[in-house]
């Protein structure tokens, strides 16, 4: 995929710096898994009532990502290269990250709400609570999830509607493709991932979604709020 309007674009310090960070929390990950360490148990977003869980994961989970392939990180990171750059010179380097975080934050929300209902559904037929199927299955101490694309996700929102018109060059695809389009075709295919729930798709779509969904109630509310301050609103 393809920005052009970005080419001689310098790189802002929170891109930068949100892309050395999983950079380096990939290494991290991948030399304490050599040292029988297992920073994804430690950091990775458990399900809630799990002894793996912690209060932190929300946060943490964002910036680790799948050492067993490297396209897991090279494309999430390459998305924030692309579409992070922009995103954060036009609103600048703290309100940039603080989307960024919400984003993230927001799609593990999102997430784990979706985890409850299907738990909630199965524990259902055997009347039982949610914590109660959770402390009798040890598998669900299994239900990790780890990576930027929540965040992802979010930033790519924000592009498609702070430069709805920017022509994007998608690998494959012959010709150019107006970002706002682009972020309603993904925003779609992943609704319809997530819903049909194919068997061996290990993809957390709705997590996904969330990072869409918590991106755009950001900037609603900073549209609103930057009106009412007498700014101009992107």
């Amino acid at each position: 995929m393809q920005n052009r309007s970005s080419h001689t674009m310098q790189m802002p310090p929170v891109t930068q710096n949100l892309i050395i960070i999983n950079a380096l929390c990939w290494l991290a990950t991948l030399v304490l898994a050599h040292a029988k360490k297992d920073l994804v148990d430690l950091a990775g977003l458990h399900f809630p009532g799990t002894h793996s869980f912690h209060w932190f994961q929300p946060i943490t989970y964002m910036f680790l990502h799948d050492t067993h392939s490297f396209a897991h990180i090279f494309f999430n990171m390459f998305a924030v290269f692309m579409f992070g750059r922009s995103i954060e010179v036009t609103w600048g380097s703290r309100r940039y990250l603080i989307f960024y975080l919400v984003s993230g934050i927001g799609a593990a929300l999102v997430q784990e709400a979706v985890w409850y209902f299907q738990i909630q559904a199965v524990a259902a037929n055997y009347g039982f609570s949610v914590m109660q199927m959770v402390a009798m299955n040890p598998s669900a101490n299994q239900l990790v999830t780890i990576g930027a694309s929540g965040a992802v996700f979010g930033v790519l929102l924000a592009f498609g509607m702070l430069f709805p018109d920017v022509p994007l060059y998608v690998m494959f695809v012959p010709i150019p493709i107006k970002a706002k389009y682009f972020v309603i075709f993904y925003g779609l295919v992943e609704l319809f991932m997530g819903v049909a729930n194919f068997r061996g798709d290990n993809v957390a779509h709705f997590a996904h979604l969330g990072g869409m969904l918590f991106g755009l109630l950001m900037i609603l509310y900073w549209r609103k709020k930057d009106r009412s301050n007498g700014r101009s609103a992107y």
